[in-house]
């Protein structure tokens, strides 16, 4: 587990935490395992049944990037949420393989991970690598299609040749069907993580997320038009966690706490975003680059604020707008139909930790 970070917040005022502390003494073995500077702000038995949960290992997308679903778990371990909560949680650094991660999880080698839609869960499911959703931050695709500023119409793409990391995302897919584009016509290579190959004329399209690829084209001063799924009509969605179904059924108020200790963290990240950037960059020792980060951390938050109806918690899942977003997967080959998607997403865990739309916090 990563060192305790030395920046602390104090969770209670000073009446509860002194309540809070003699919890901690009695209930939980007289806190000889946990970090003195925290305040636990659950009750005894609460306290004991986390504990009872052992190690919970969190695995991210992408080594330490600031994206939503990643930097919460992040600043939540470094502000000391999760041992308020009585959580022993670690962060493993994922490298980008996000199915290889709901094997993990599937298999009992980590608890938590993040995929980056909920189409992703169910082609998790078709692999047989058994995982629940049961949070989903933003509710609009996070695919986006860079193009050269001369492209007025994506049919102009035909013929011509498209650049995207692994494959092309079912919402950018679903976008040029619904766009005209004769999707066959266009030769799709892997272009790798530069974007600059876009305005070095390697490709004429490139795949990306709107909170990396066009920050990092800004910074280049490239000139560049942005196509987003929605304007076309298609559903999408992104920053989803999920964690083995049969573990959470064994560990509800584990489960439960982890997604409280991650929304506590989202609100405080909220306001402290350079703070919280500052954390990741606390873990990745390989040069991280704090201005791009901070840049993707804003750019999801602002997503998933107002892609968030009033009255819906933060996390909510719409299983309708599921199906639709399944529907993209049926329509370009990847499922053959649509699941049972209530079995693929659980929102009771969620829904435990909310008074309607507000997070609870105990003590608060």
């Amino acid at each position: 587990m990563p060192a305790p970070s030395p920046h602390r917040l104090r969770l209670l005022g000073p009446a509860a935490a002194l309540t809070a502390a003699a919890l901690l003494a009695t209930a939980c073995g007289g806190g000889a395992d946990t970090n003195p500077e925290v305040d636990v702000v659950v009750d005894g038995e609460r306290c004991e049944t986390n504990r009872d949960a052992g190690p919970i290992t969190f695995v991210t997308g992408y080594h330490y990037q600031a994206s939503v679903t990643q930097l919460e778990v992040i600043a939540a371990e470094a502000l000391g949420y999760f041992d308020a909560l009585c959580l022993d949680v670690e962060i493993q650094p994922g490298n980008g393989d996000l199915m290889g991660n709901a094997q993990l999880v599937s298999a009992g080698t980590a608890r938590f991970t993040a995929m980056s839609n909920e189409a992703e869960v169910l082609q998790a499911d078709t692999r047989d690598h058994e995982i629940v959703g049961i949070a989903t931050y933003g509710h609009v695709p996070i695919s986006t299609l860079l193009t050269g500023p001369d492209v007025d119409d994506l049919t102009e793409l035909e013929g011509r040749t498209l650049g995207h990391q692994s494959l092309l995302p079912a919402p950018l897919e679903a976008m040029l069907v619904e766009a005209g584009v004769d999707v066959d016509s266009i030769d799709q290579v892997e272009a790798g993580y530069d974007p600059s190959v876009l305005p070095r004329g390697q490709v004429q399209a490139l795949t990306g997320f709107r909170s990396n690829e066009p920050h990092r084209l800004d910074a280049l001063g490239e000139e560049y038009t942005q196509w987003l799924p929605e304007d076309f009509g298609v559903v999408g969605s992104f920053g989803v966690l999920v964690t083995d179904p049969v573990w959470a059924e064994g560990h509800p108020t584990a489960t439960e706490d982890f997604l409280r200790a991650v929304g506590h963290a989202f609100d405080h990240c909220s306001e402290a975003a350079e703070e919280c950037v500052g954390y990741a960059a606390d873990l990745d020792r390989a040069g991280y680059d704090a201005e791009h980060n901070l840049k993707v951390w804003d750019t999801e938050r602002a997503l998933v604020t107002s892609s968030t109806p009033e009255g819906e918690p933060r996390g909510f899942v719409d299983l309708d707008l599921t199906e639709r977003e399944a529907g993209t997967l049926v329509d370009n080959g990847e499922l053959d139909g649509i699941p049972d998607t209530t079995a693929l997403f659980d929102t009771g865990y969620l829904e435990a930790v909310h008074d309607g739309a507000d997070l609870v916090w105990p003590g608060e």
